[in-house]
């Protein structure tokens, strides 16, 4: 079984100080969270970026000094900028991080209910202009998807040249609106994507470690961090997204998985090498 990639996902656009004192607002704390995570075994930061009172932003000058200083601490990490915003963003502002050319970014896959009145929307437009763009500058998509039709529509869309095989595709399990985070549900999620396609699994709050451990077990890999649950266990507040990564870890070795630098992370998603 291959090496497991760990995607520390450090501060997210809705989780706040009163969930956690530990998330991460200001380019320092984001720094710093980012490179706890990468000691301790991650090989990507997954990044969105706030503003110092905590607001998400988009802004592309915001994501390059976060990512400057990410990079100072950690240089060979890889660093994939969301292009999911906030709900009710535009595309142009969701896009707007992908004018610095990392070497990944995520590409959502579908319109999803998040609670309330709130909408995440992905039309199949919006998809395709996301993908091109991505193409056109050379950046691998993670491909994000909420629930099995996304999955389909990742698969059409990318034979129709939208998006680039082997596809990379992140399942995120319990989100409000989405796919529960079951043992039943990530088997038919893994079972329904291309062969040689990669996936990672994001289990949102109490899924978390379950689906890891299930992910692991399936030669997937693994997403943990703030903006999916900022809890260690039941009740126990995480100090830093490095512990949740410490966690992930652990488990892995019990399970006999090796963890990937992100060298070999690279060398597993495809990526070209970094100078």
């Amino acid at each position: 079984m291959e090496k497991l990639i760990i995607t520390a996902a450090i501060c997210g656009a809705e989780v706040t100080k009163e969930n956690n004192p530990a998330v991460p607002y200001t380019v320092e704390e984001i720094a710093e969270q980012a490179y706890g995570a990468y000691k301790a075994g991650a090989a990507i930061i997954h990044l969105h970026v706030r503003e110092d009172d905590g607001t998400p932003t988009q802004s592309a000058e915001r994501f390059k000094a976060c990512m400057d200083a990410i990079y100072a601490k950690c240089p060979d990490v890889i660093i994939q900028p969301s292009t999911g915003g906030a709900v009710g963003m535009s595309n142009d502002e969701r896009l707007a991080p992908i004018t610095l050319n990392p070497e990944m970014a995520t590409l959502d896959c579908g319109t999803c209910n998040f609670g309330g009145d709130d909408i995440f929307v992905n039309t199949e437009n919006t998809i395709k202009e996301f993908g091109e763009k991505m193409i056109a500058r050379n950046i691998k998509p993670e491909v994000e998807v909420f629930d099995k039709g996304m999955i389909d529509m990742a698969i059409r869309l990318s034979k129709k040249g939208y998006i680039k095989k082997p596809m990379h595709f992140n399942f995120v399990m319990g989100v409000n609106g989405g796919i529960s985070g079951e043992p039943r549900d990530l088997t038919f999620m893994a079972g329904s994507i291309p062969e040689g396609s990669t996936f990672t699994v994001s289990g949102v709050g109490r899924y978390e470690f379950p689906m890891v451990t299930m992910a692991i077990l399936l030669g997937g890999h693994a997403r943990v961090g703030f903006e999916d649950n900022v809890y260690l266990s039941k009740g126990v507040l995480a100090k830093s997204n490095a512990e949740l990564v410490e966690k992930v870890v652990r488990i892995a070795k019990e399970l006999g998985r090796e963890i990937a630098t992100p060298a070999e992370a690279r060398e597993i998603l495809g990526l070209a090498a970094k100078n």
